[in-house]
C-alpha cells in the first residue's frame, strides 16, 4: 500500500510544483511592478519535503529545478543542482519540524531562501565562467526574500489543504 501513496505523493507534488513553476515564469515574472519574483518552487519544495524526508525532497528539488530550467533563460542544470540540495536538506527534519501554524513557515523559508543565496553565490565562486545575475547583496535579493517570507504562511496552508494527496506517509502514521 506504500507504493501506491509513494506514486500519489509523488504525481501530486508534481503538477504542484509544476503549477507554480508555471505561475512563477509566465505569470509573476510578467508583472511590472514587482521588484522580484517570489520563488513559490523554492517553498513548495520545502513543503514537500518536510512532509516526505529527503529523497522525496531531493527529488522533487531537482524536479522543480528541472521546470524552472527548462521555463528559465539561467544556465541548464542551475536550479536543478541547487534546489535538489534545499530539497534534500530540509527533508533531514521530515516530521521533526512541523509546517502548522504561522511563524514557522515564515522561519523554514527564511532559511530556504537564505541557503539558496549561499548555494547560488558558492556555485559562481566555483565555477567563474557561468555568469549569473544574481547576487544576495542586491535589493532584488531582498525583495525576493521578503515576498517569499510574506507568501510562506499562505502556500504553507494551501499545501496543507492538499497534505492527504501529498504525504507518503499518511496512512502509516494513521
Amino acid at each position: 500500500m506504500k507504493d501506491n501513496n509513494y506514486l500519489k505523493g509523488t504525481i501530486a507534488s508534481s503538477l504542484i510544483i509544476l503549477l507554480a513553476a508555471l505561475i512563477e515564469n509566465a505569470i509573476l515574472s510578467n508583472i511590472v511592478y514587482l521588484p522580484a519574483v517570489p520563488d513559490i518552487c523554492l517553498i513548495c519544495v520545502i513543503f514537500v519535503s518536510l512532509q516526505n524526508g529527503k529523497l522525496f525532497g531531493e527529488g522533487e528539488g531537482f524536479f522543480s529545478g528541472l521546470c524552472l530550467d527548462f521555463l528559465g533563460a539561467c544556465p541548464f542544470g542551475l536550479n536543478c543542482l541547487y534546489r535538489t540540495v534545499i530539497g534534500y536538506l530540509a527533508g533531514i527534519f521530515h516530521r521533526v519540524i512541523g509546517t502548522d501554524g504561522f511563524f514557522t513557515p515564515i522561519l523554514l523559508v527564511l532559511v530556504g531562501s537564505l541557503a539558496k543565496a549561499l548555494l547560488l553565490l558558492l556555485i559562481s565562486l566555483l565555477f567563474p565562467m557561468i555568469k549569473l545575475n544574481f547576487s544576495p547583496f542586491t535589493s532584488i535579493f531582498l525583495w525576493e526574500l521578503g515576498e517569499n517570507v510574506i507568501l510562506a504562511p499562505i502556500i504553507f496552508k494551501l499545501l496543507g489543504l492538499f497534505r492527504k494527496y501529498i504525504d507518503i506517509w499518511a496512512e502509516a502514521a494513521s
